[in-house]
C-alpha cells in the first residue's frame, strides 16, 4: 500500500499555511516542516506584521521546528515550502543540515538556485511539487495588490 504522507500531501498542508499568509496580506508563502510523516512546524511569511525582513515562512519553520525538538540540527527532517527558498533561508538551511527541501514553484529571480547558494551537501531537493497551485496563489496575490494600488 502507497504511504499517503507523500510530497503532494505535506506541500498541500504547505499551500494552506501560504492562504493564511494571503488572508494576513503577506505575501503567501507558507512552509510545514516534517519528521517521520508528522509535522512539526507550520509556518508563513510574516515579515509585513512583524516588521521584520527575515519573518519568512522558512525561518519561522526552522525556529519552529527546532524548539519542538529541543536543538539546532534538523537533519532528519524535511522542508515543504510554496516557493523556492531565497539566498538567507537556502543559508539558514544550510545551517540547520535541513535533511530534504520540497518547494513548489521556482523563484527563477530570488531563488537560491539562481544566485547559484550553496545547500548543505547533505540536503537532498525536490522542486515543482504542486507547483501550478503555488504559482498561482502568488499571481493571484500581486494581481489584486496591483488593482488596489
Amino acid at each position: 500500500m502507497e504511504n499517503p504522507f507523500n510530497d503532494t500531501y505535506f506541500m498541500k498542508r504547505a499551500l494552506l499555511e501560504a492562504q493564511a499568509a494571503f488572508d494576513k496580506n503577506e505575501v503567501p508563502i507558507g512552509a510545514v516542516i516534517v519528521i517521520k510523516d508528522k509535522i512539526i512546524a507550520r509556518a508563513h511569511n510574516l515579515t509585513e506584521m512583524l516588521n521584520d525582513v527575515t519573518a519568512h515562512a522558512e525561518m519561522q519553520a526552522f525556529t519552529s521546528a527546532s524548539d519542538f525538538l529541543g536543538g539546532k540540527y534538523l537533519q532528519q527532517c524535511t522542508l515543504y515550502v510554496t516557493l523556492e527558498p531565497c539566498q538567507m533561508c537556502a543559508g539558514a538551511s544550510y545551517w540547520t543540515q535541513i535533511g530534504k527541501i520540497v518547494f513548489g514553484a521556482p523563484d527563477l529571480e530570488r531563488g537560491y538556485q539562481h544566485y547559484n547558494t550553496h545547500l548543505h551537501p547533505k540536503t537532498k531537493v525536490v522542486g515543482g511539487v504542486l507547483e501550478k497551485e503555488c504559482s498561482e496563489l502568488l499571481k493571484r496575490f500581486f494581481v489584486e495588490k496591483r488593482n488596489l494600488n
